[in-house]
């Protein structure tokens, strides 16, 4: 189905330990983190908080254990910020992730964000909309950014995400159009299409060559329903399992692995369901997420 000398299989730590919440897996080393994921059949990783900030030292331990990271997060503040600052700390972001060996970087625009606000509705238009002028800089500016990823060799890969500025269907489909192939691609997320009401399928379709890299989480139907009935924010979904991994919820991966596979997609699928560890235990999980692609992805 696709060619495994070309398409990679990856993990993402944010079911070990999340970034937004902390607490959340708290006792979960770093190491015992990346072991896991080594142990489960995994190859790569994304990185998390409690990874050494030290390139060097992250790479050793990963080489130890047959991993390599595949991509980072980058908050970009195109619309609330000067684009140089945008620019300074998104090089220093692709400086990290040279040494590491990796050649994606995943952007999301956080200006106005609600994701991080556990007093908000995520699903009750809450959250903010830009403005014409405001589309015009962020995506001369994510355009910008894009050209400085692929000068050196990485693609930017922007990711659309809940309580954001580009959330929905509509919202990615106008990023995409109105910045340049060559320099903004798509981090596309099954997970957070599903959870804002879309059909995943639908935006790659339309877009399956530009994708650069996949987010593959899965959605418990049963939970989006009380997130929507109890108006919960977008960490109080998380913390209630909103999201799990693939095979466990209510997504049909094998389009998604078709369009991919038949598309010619390459890059990573990696794994990326936040999900409570104390709940559910992320060793468990990840077996399971690697054993769904094992038999329906057939890598």
């Amino acid at each position: 189905m696709f060619n495994k000398d070309s398409v990679f299989l990856g993990i993402a730590p944010i079911g070990w330990c999340n970034d937004d919440m902390p607490e959340l897996g708290k006792e979960n080393t770093f190491e015992q983190t990346i072991s896991e994921m080594a142990l489960a059949g995994f190859t790569g990783c994304e990185i998390g908080n409690k990874y050494p900030s030290d390139p060097a030292v992250l790479k050793e331990a990963l080489d130890l254990r047959g991993m390599r990271i595949a991509s980072r997060w980058f908050s970009s503040f195109l619309i609330t910020k000067p684009l140089n600052e945008n620019i300074e700390s998104f090089k220093k972001e692709l400086d990290f992730l040279s040494a590491v060996k990796a050649n994606r970087i995943n952007v999301s625009e956080q200006s106005y964000s609600i994701q991080g606000k556990t007093d908000v509705p995520v699903l009750e238009k809450e959250k903010y909309v830009m403005n014409e002028s405001e589309w015009k800089t962020f995506t001369t500016g994510l355009n910008e950014l894009g050209k400085i990823a692929a000068d050196k060799g990485f693609k930017l890969c922007f990711h659309h995400h809940m309580g954001t500025v580009v959330q929905s269907l509509a919202e990615t489909e106008r990023m995409m159009e109105e910045t340049e192939p060559t320099y903004v691609h798509l981090c596309y997320d099954t997970g957070h299409f599903t959870f804002a009401g879309e059909d995943p399928a639908a935006i790659l379709k339309k877009y399956v060559k530009r994708v650069g890299h996949v987010h593959l989480k899965d959605v418990r139907a049963d939970v989006l329903k009380q997130v929507k009935e109890n108006k919960w924010s977008f960490l109080t979904a998380v913390k209630n399992g909103a999201f799990t991994v693939p095979g466990d919820g209510c997504i049909d991966f094998d389009t998604v692995f078709k369009l991919l596979a038949d598309n010619a997609y390459t890059g990573w699928l990696l794994v990326e369901a936040e999900q409570d560890p104390a709940k559910a235990n992320p060793f468990k999980y990840a077996k399971m997420a690697r054993e769904f692609i094992q038999e329906h992805a057939k890598i």
